[in-house]
């Protein structure tokens, strides 16, 4: 509880103000020095006075801080806000600590940022720092964290120096695609597929998001990612009011949180923890493989049609 947070703290809101000053208080406990707040506009008059009862939490910073904020007054939506928004944040920080209004963190998920960001800042291979652990309780070491190709992002880190190869259009995605480099990232035909509709959807505009860029974005970099042995943030924004996560039965909602301890056992080499990947690639990221069948059973009807 002694620990001084000196890394800036991007904080992304919206129209949720009680998940918003939820979260703000373990922000407000750690005290960072600087906080970036960004905030989209809203979607129609109605939602105008839960989108400015969120932005009023800037009133609660009650500790020596700059606070520098970016708010739209128009609606630019989960894809073009969250990407312009942390374009703009590394506008004026090399390296931040990133939270969404719904990803509420154990209070040790601030230090462990923090002395990762500095322990891999200069190293290429390591593209961010998660504080997500959909896979808690399987552990294969004693180490306080392991390196994934997952990019998992309800509350992460990075720097400057890897968001700067962010490409929100997936320009290069035609030709990973055409030369099924997806096969050289993962072995199992079943993942390939499933990975490779995403991407498709993506680019041709289905999704409206901003992550799977960043996903595609730190695997043709070859980058890797940080996750803790521990989950060390919770979502708590499932519901009917949340954009994409409205299943609040969901396993990945309200997952518990664990503190890390301190000082870190750190890994003493940086090599992916493929079996980790596996499990967790088979519990979260294949449950939709059905569906893509049927959208490709149907694509084929339609030119048959044509």
């Amino acid at each position: 509880m002694s620990f001084n947070l000196t890394t800036p703290v991007a904080f992304l809101i919206f129209n949720r103000p009680d998940t918003t000053f939820r979260v703000f208080e373990l922000i407000r406990e750690a005290k960072p020095k600087k906080l970036l707040i960004v905030a989209d506009g809203a979607r129609f008059p109605e939602e105008i006075k839960k989108c400015n009862e969120a932005r009023s939490v800037i009133e609660r910073v009650d500790w020596d801080c700059e606070v520098l904020t970016n708010f739209s007054e128009i609606n630019l939506g989960c894809k073009i806000r969250v990407s312009s928004g942390l374009d703009w944040v590394f506008n004026f920080v090399d390296e931040v600590i990133i939270l969404e209004d719904d990803c509420l963190p154990d209070f040790s998920f601030f230090r462990f940022c923090e002395e990762l960001l500095a322990l891999y800042r200069h190293d290429q291979r390591v593209m961010m720092i998660s504080g997500d652990n959909f896979c808690d309780g399987e552990k294969r070491t004693s180490y306080s964290y392991y390196f994934s190709r997952y990019i998992n992002i309800w509350g992460w880190a990075t720097w400057k120096r890897a968001w700067q190869y962010y490409d929100i259009e997936m320009k290069l995605w035609d030709e990973v695609k055409q030369g099924n480099w997806l096969q050289d990232i993962f072995l199992e035909k079943r993942t390939v597929d499933y990975w490779h509709d995403i991407f498709q959807r993506v680019y041709d505009g289905e999704i409206n998001t901003w992550d799977y860029q960043w996903v595609f974005t730190c695997w043709i970099h070859s980058g890797y990612s940080i996750v803790p042995m521990n989950n060390l943030v919770s979502n708590i924004g499932f519901g009917t009011e949340a954009t994409h996560t409205t299943h609040k039965q969901s396993k990945s909602s309200t997952i518990p949180t664990k503190s890390v301890q301190f000082p870190l056992a750190y890994p003493p080499f940086l090599i992916q923890d493929v079996i980790a990947d596996r499990t967790l690639q088979r519990k979260y990221f294949n449950l939709r493989f059905l569906p893509w069948i049927r959208r490709k059973l149907k694509r084929n009807y339609m030119k048959l049609l044509h």
